[in-house]
């Protein structure tokens, strides 16, 4: 059983669509209003406390980040600025990882699932999230509300009935940038070095791949190094 750090805080227990993480970005980069952001939530969303409650977690993603992830938050809302609609799944999706780990241990669940057998059921992932933070009320409500943004972000799709998700198209990622901003999240999600062979499969990652040598990627990162470990094997981990 792993240690009861911040990653056994749910956080991210709310449906959050695509559209509403890029009209958040366009706050964080001057473009709207975080009124704005409130105002769509609002089109879906007839509660004040269901509307107060979205509104926190897309605020954590980019306008208010976490303590000791403000400068990665802030690339990232660069990263936008200058990318803008083709980036906003992968920056949303590392953003999401970091700053909300029940987002991110989901996901990789999810990841591995899809991989090994092709298709899973929602019962399935909520099962093994429910091993890890404890078969408490609203984990698997939360697990459901994490699914069904991520099939709004166009990473999955319920089939049967709602009750098995398959993986959607792979998302390729082809920008420097980006990719290196994305490894950085998923350093950040694990809280350690990941071995440079292992990150293109890495489950936490299965809605996209990283068409590039990401070798090259990291060797050229102001934030990310390359370290060797025993012959023939790298790790990639954050610059100290």
């Amino acid at each position: 059983m792993e240690k009861r750090t911040r990653k056994f805080l749910i956080g991210f227990d709310r449906y959050i669509q695509l559209d509403w993480c890029a009209l958040t970005l366009e706050a964080a980069v001057g473009s709207k209003m975080t009124e704005d952001v409130k105002d769509q939530i609002s089109t879906k969303l007839t509660g004040a406390e269901s509307r107060r409650k979205t509104f926190d977690i897309l605020k954590r993603l980019w306008l208010q980040p976490i303590a000791g992830c403000e400068e990665f938050s802030k690339i990232g809302v660069e990263l936008y600025r200058k990318k803008r609609a083709g980036a906003v799944s992968p920056l949303s999706w590392g953003s999401a990882i970091v700053t909300y780990p029940f987002f991110g241990k989901t996901a990789e669940i999810t990841g591995r699932l899809l991989s090994i057998q092709g298709d899973c059921s929602i019962k399935e992932v909520q099962r093994r999230m429910a091993e890890i933070y404890g078969d408490r009320d609203g984990i698997a409500r939360a697990v459901s509300r994490v699914l069904q943004s991520q099939e709004s972000w166009g990473m999955i799709e319920r089939v049967e009935k709602g009750k098995r998700l398959v993986r959607k198209a792979p998302i390729i990622l082809s920008d420097d940038e980006v990719v290196t901003w994305l490894i950085e999240s998923v350093i950040r999600f694990t809280g350690k070095a990941v071995p440079l062979a292992n990150l293109q499969s890495m489950p936490v990652l299965y809605p996209f791949v990283l068409d590039q040598s990401l070798a090259y990627a990291v060797s050229s990162s102001k934030k990310l190094e390359l370290r060797s470990e025993g012959v023939g094997s790298q790790l990639v981990a954050l610059r100290e």
